[in-house]
């Protein structure tokens, strides 16, 4: 019998029976299916809330209430609606033309309007009594046409734009102070939820102006390089604003810094007419001319979400509701459609085992989020004909200006042609 010298190899072994050696292999599997689950569940349009006769031009939220919300048309309509029902509950004859702009007071016991017809109405937020007469509290009737308005978060205070920004006492019939800074027409303004005395306009001669109402004059203005059509107020981060532009993109600004702003958001392929945040100041919503709506995280430059339907035109007013699970948009063709805010949620009573599972499966999903293939499944979106083809397009226009950029600096002087980023690309100017 031959010796036969047998060498043993030592297998390191870890005896915590928590530990498992196939691990890894067996959580990416489940993290695989998880996220292809999410996609076959993800089915975010709940109703569409139909009864106007004319486009919807502006929505407003209950302050008190989840299921209320308020909506203004073309025509001159103002609509209240109950989600929890999805239907309609009581229409008034607001102006003639346009309602430009509506919020409610917040007490939640009023709300204003204004309209193309140069007034401010207040009315009741309950239905009139039997007999009574649908008439506003009180109407102001001003000098020029009032392009937007906003009530103060805690004062009987309110504000109107159009050929300059005014304040309000609820109880007077001329404005406490007015603000201008250029001369053109202002579109929008907003109180900021934190600091109350805050306000940031938005001018079709391409500024933001942000004012304080304790000096009564416009603290600074940014000018770009193309029009903001709104801009909308962290409700968590007091200094942070997302204004939403005519170049297709939004800007993230930080109030205090607003040479550049903190995050360039480009994924529309048209003008982005409306943005709003959610409650968790995490995300906001986007409404855009290109008939669709997005979904961006605060930090990111690009979308997780895109909802469209076939039948949905461009999209002029967006709202996140106070719950952060859904969001309505209003659009041309006289529908409000709703939304979940999360596009594969289980609505309605979850078992405890359900939610443990969702809870793992989402850690699970962060776990593995950049794995190659567990990213493609979960960056991918159906595009519309008309949105794939411009997102194409955009693409090789982008890379044509960035390949005659790098021809020119390689022909240049070193140094003439100096490297400018992304985010001060598109600031014109800084006006303090």
């Amino acid at each position: 019998v031959s010796n036969v010298c047998v060498t043993l190899i030592a297998v390191p072994r870890n005896y915590d029976p928590v530990l498992h050696p196939f691990e890894v292999p067996r959580e990416y599997t489940r993290a695989l299916n998880a996220t292809k689950l999410e996609r076959v569940f993800a089915k975010p349009f709940l109703s569409s809330l139909d009864g106007h006769r004319d486009g919807v031009n502006c929505m407003a939220k209950h302050p008190k209430s989840l299921s209320t919300v308020l909506s203004g048309a073309c025509d001159g309509e103002v609509k209240i609606w109950n989600l929890t029902k999805r239907q309609c509950i009581r229409t008034i004859q607001a102006h003639e033309g346009f309602v430009r702009g509506m919020c409610a007071r917040f007490c939640g016991t009023s709300f204003f309007t204004v309209g193309d017809d140069k007034t401010v109405k207040q009315w009741k937020m309950e239905s009139p009594e039997y007999g009574e007469e649908e008439e506003p509290i009180h109407t102001i009737l001003g000098k020029t046409v009032y392009t937007g308005i906003d009530h103060h978060w805690k004062e009987a205070v309110f504000a109107t734009c159009g050929h300059q920004v005014d304040i309000w006492d609820e109880q007077r019939t001329s404005p406490m102070c007015s603000l201008t800074w250029g001369f053109d027409s202002i579109s929008s303004v907003k109180f900021n939820p934190i600091e109350t005395y805050l306000l940031g306009s938005c001018a079709s001669d391409r500024n933001i102006v942000l004012y304080d109402m304790r000096k009564s004059t416009p603290l600074k203005k940014v000018i770009l390089n193309m029009r903001t059509n709104t801009l909308c107020w962290n409700p968590m981060e007091a200094f942070i604003f997302t204004a939403a532009n005519e170049d297709y993109n939004l800007y993230t600004f930080d109030m205090r810094f607003l040479e550049s702003p903190v995050t360039v958001h480009m994924d529309h392929v048209s003008a982005v007419l409306d943005v709003d945040y959610s409650p968790t100041g995490k995300e906001f919503v986007s409404a855009s001319f290109d008939k669709s709506v997005r979904i961006f995280p605060v930090d990111k430059g690009h979308s997780r979400e895109v909802y469209h339907t076939k039948r949905m035109q461009h999209v002029i007013t967006v709202k996140w509701t106070s719950d952060n699970k859904y969001i309505l948009c209003g659009s041309d063709e006289m529908n409000i459609r709703l939304w979940k805010a999360n596009a594969s949620e289980k609505l309605g009573v979850l078992a405890p085992r359900e939610k443990a599972a969702m809870n793992y499966n989402q850690k699970l999903k962060e776990k593995f989020q950049y794995h190659p293939k567990i990213r493609r499944i979960a960056q991918h979106r159906h595009l519309p004909k008309s949105i794939f083809c411009q997102i194409k397009e955009q693409r090789i226009m982008r890379e044509a200006r960035r390949r005659k950029e790098l021809n020119r600096r390689k022909h240049s002087k070193p140094g003439s042609m100096p490297f400018v980023s992304e985010r001060k690309k598109h600031i014109v100017a800084v006006v303090k």
